[in-house]
Order: structure tokens, then C-alpha cells, then sequence
């Protein structure tokens, strides 16, 4: 007889906590400090040397952190996770265990702006080269393949304009080139989208957004899906050859279906050092708990609210992938039959003028550069989050000039409607 495995919602809760073993504390405890103590010299040493997992300082692993950790890999699926100080600071960390010097990634032009800038400017510093690829037609990225390329990287559902993409198709051309499929599934989280199970190697999310839920903490975190050979060519020296950080160990061998993990904390986190705070830790496993309510509530508001946008006068065109007739609305019941998720774009038949003065007139929604917070947010991507990108940039990202983009709270959906209309009224 196979064991009762919990419902994603109860996995929420309880997933990799239990009860302070010092305490009895029921809530997971902030440790709130910066080392540990060994048990001894031979202690110590057994840590330092990856001979044995434990606690040595808190940049590189936290007990708080911990239980984080543990809470991500079991929702999405995976066999291990790395908590970091940001999603930028995920990407990162992971990027910096695939590749080298001169190497190449395949990268969805459908991106958060400032993946767009991170992956075309900043990465250049590290002799990174990203090549862009329209994700609407999957076998773009097979065309696009050459010599060097170690990685595809794509959102599940892209940010800002809720685009869902076709997972399985790529996953299989990543596996065809034995390369490791990238997501981030930020928008979607767990509860809406599983990478995992559609191809994917490696899960990336900004916990800032819909997993801590209430935009009052920074996080990131990275997911292994253990289902990658990093052993099967000489590709992935990280993992696949001796690491003379520690003595020759070949951390692909010896830590299997969770090397990536490993080395991503061993070889990144502990040398480049964006650790995640254990109080934004606490915060992000608190906001975790109610992720199945909040997602439901945010998904039906957003369908509500685009389905209303679709009938204004002042409206061009709504981006939703919930809406029937929507270009993406297959996709979105393919991959996310629970909802399209929160977080949408649409089109004001003003321009750009109009775009930045409705975000002028709204009164309950609240102008800023987040989003997957509780309360409903908008922004002019244009003048804002892409404004560091070209036109062209901008136009193939989803954020032209007319484009203002929704997070979708969990308020009253008719109050979040009355006062679209209000500022809309007032352009």
C-alpha cells in the first residue's frame, strides 16, 4: 500500500518544518546568527571538506534558510534548493556554475526587463553571451543553437505580459543538445505551473513576489530538479571535474541527483556571497503558508478585471492568457488549468501620454516596480522598468509604449474595478 502523500496546500505549511528540536517552537525560529559552533576539530573539519552537511556560517547555510529550502524543493518538485538574497542573485549564482568565459545561452525574448539588461549587459562582464530567441515558435531555439551554447533560459508564464510559453517542446530541444532548461516560474509558482514535469532541469523564482506575497522582503531561490546528467560530457567542468576548492572532490559524483544544488552553494554562494538574510526567510515561509489562498484569489481577480479592461472604450487590446480567444489562452490550460496567473498587460489607445497618466489617477492600486504583492499594483513598463531598453527592446518584451501593466491584488475585485474605471475616466 503506497503512503498518503499531503496535498499541495497542507505541503505549504508543513513541508521541511517540524517543531525547534531546542525549543518546541511550533513556528519555524529565526536563527539570527552569523556562525557555529563545531563539536569538535574532526567536526569541523568533515564540514569544511563536504565530508558532512551542517552549519558553518550563515552566508553560506542558515537553519532558517534551511527549512525554506526544503519547503521549495518539495512544492516544486525538486531535490534540492538554494535560497539566495534575490531572484537577480538566483540567475546569477546559477549562471555562474554552468558557464565560463566565452560561453552562450539561449534566452526567451519574453523576459522581466531586468533579466533582459542582466543577461545582455551585466553578463557580458563575465564573458557570458546570451542570444535571443522569440519563444512563440519553440524550434527557434534549436535554430538558434551553435557551438558554445550551455543553457535555454525562459519564464513559464513571462512577466510583464503573462505570456505562457510551451514548455515541453523546449525542454526536449534542450535535452537534444544536452543542455539544462532554465525556468523561472516566478509568475506562475508552483501551485499554477510545474516546470519539472515539462522539461525542465533547473527552477529560478524572485520569492520578493508571489511566494512571499506581501512585498515586504527581498529573496530569491533556486530549485534542482535532479534530472540532469552533468556527468555524461565534459561540458559542465563545475560538476563534472576535480574541484580544487576542495581537494579534487568531484562534486557531480559524489552528490548525484543534487550536485547542481551543491555546487551552486559551495562553489557560488559561499565565493560571491549574496546570501538571503534569515529574517526575509522567516518572512518568505510565512508568506508560503497562504500561497494556494492567495493564488486563487489573485487568479480570479485578474480574469475578472482583464475581462472588464476588454470592454473599455478607452482600451485597445488586453494581454491575458486566461481570457478565451486570447493567442496564449491554450497554453495557459495546458500548462496552468488553475489560472493564468495575476499579473497582465494591456493597451490604452492614448499611448504612452495616457500609460503615464493613468498610473497618475489610481488611488487603491499603487505605483511601483513589484509585483505578487497582496495589494493590486500597476506600472508603465515604458517609463519604468524597461525604460534602459530600446524601443525595439521594449516592443519585443511586451512593454511598448501603450502597454501598463497589472499585478492583480486580493482586495475586493469590485473595488479593484471602480477604480481602473475612476482613473481611466479622468485621462
Amino acid at each position: 500500500m503506497s503512503e498518503h502523500k499531503p496535498a499541495f496546500e497542507t505541503r505549504t505549511i508543513h513541508a521541511g518544518a517540524a517543531p525547534d528540536p531546542a525549543t518546541n517552537a511550533r513556528v519555524t525560529p529565526i536563527y539570527q546568527t552569523a556562525s557555529y559552533v563545531f563539536d569538535d576539530v574532526d567536526h569541523a573539519a568533515s564540514l569544511f571538506g563536504l565530508q558532512a552537511f551542517g552549519n558553518i556560517y550563515t552566508r553560506i547555510m542558515n537553519p532558517t534558510n534551511a527549512v525554506l529550502e526544503s519547503r521549495i524543493a518539495d512544492l516544486e518538485g525538486g531535490t534540492a534548493a538554494l535560497a539566495v538574497a534575490s531572484g537577480h542573485a538566483a540567475q546569477f549564482l546559477v549562471f555562474h556554475t554552468l558557464l565560463s568565459p566565452g560561453d552562450k545561452f539561449l534566452a526567451s525574448k519574453k523576459l522581466y526587463g531586468g533579466s533582459i539588461n542582466q543577461f545582455g549587459n551585466s553578463f557580458k562582464s563575465f564573458g557570458w553571451e546570451v542570444i535571443w530567441v522569440d519563444s512563440d515558435d519553440p524550434q527557434n531555439f534549436d535554430r538558434a543553437f551553435v557551438p558554445g551554447v550551455k543553457a535555454i533560459f525562459v519564464e513559464s508564464i513571462a512577466n510583464p505580459g503573462g505570456v505562457v510559453t510551451d514548455l515541453d517542446p523546449i525542454g526536449a530541444i534542450a535535452k537534444k543538445h544536452h543542455v539544462p532548461l532554465i525556468v523561472d516560474n516566478t509568475l506562475a509558482t508552483p501551485y499554477l505551473v510545474r516546470p519539472f514535469e515539462h522539461g525542465a532541469n533547473i527552477v529560478v523564482h524572485s520569492a520578493t513576489k508571489f511566494l512571499g506575497g506581501h512585498g515586504n522582503s527581498i529573496g530569491g531561490l533556486i530549485v534542482d530538479g535532479g534530472n540532469f546528467d552533468w556527468l555524461a560530457d565534459d561540458k559542465f567542468t563545475q560538476l563534472s571535474k576535480p574541484n580544487p576548492s576542495y581537494a579534487g572532490l568531484e562534486l557531480g559524483k559524489t552528490f548525484g541527483n543534487i550536485s547542481f544544488a551543491i555546487a551552486a552553494r559551495v562553489l557560488g554562494l559561499r565565493d560571491l556571497g549574496p546570501s538571503l538574510a534569515p529574517f526575509n526567510a522567516f518572512l518568505i515561509l510565512t508568506g508560503i503558508e497562504t500561497l494556494a489562498l492567495r493564488i486563487e484569489r489573485h487568479t480570479a481577480n485578474a480574469l475578472a478585471v482583464a475581462r472588464h479592461l476588454q470592454g473599455h472604450a478607452k482600451v485597445a487590446w488586453v494581454s491575458y492568457a486566461g481570457l478565451e480567444g486570447d493567442k496564449y489562452h491554450g497554453l495557459q490550460q495546458k500548462y496552468a488549468p488553475k489560472g493564468a496567473g495575476a499579473v497582465f498587460t494591456f493597451g490604452l489607445k492614448g499611448g504612452y501620454d495616457a500609460g503615464v497618466g493613468l498610473v497618475k489617477n489610481v488611488k487603491l492600486f499603487s505605483h511601483l516596480a513589484n509585483i505578487g504583492d497582496v495589494r493590486s499594483l500597476i506600472i508603465h513598463p515604458a517609463s519604468t522598468t524597461h525604460k534602459q531598453l530600446t524601443p525595439a527592446q521594449r516592443a519585443a518584451a511586451g512593454a511598448g509604449d501603450d502597454v501598463v501593466r497589472l499585478s492583480v491584488g486580493i482586495e475586493n475585485v469590485v473595488d479593484i474595478i471602480a477604480d481602473l474605471d475612476q482613473a481611466l475616466a479622468a485621462l
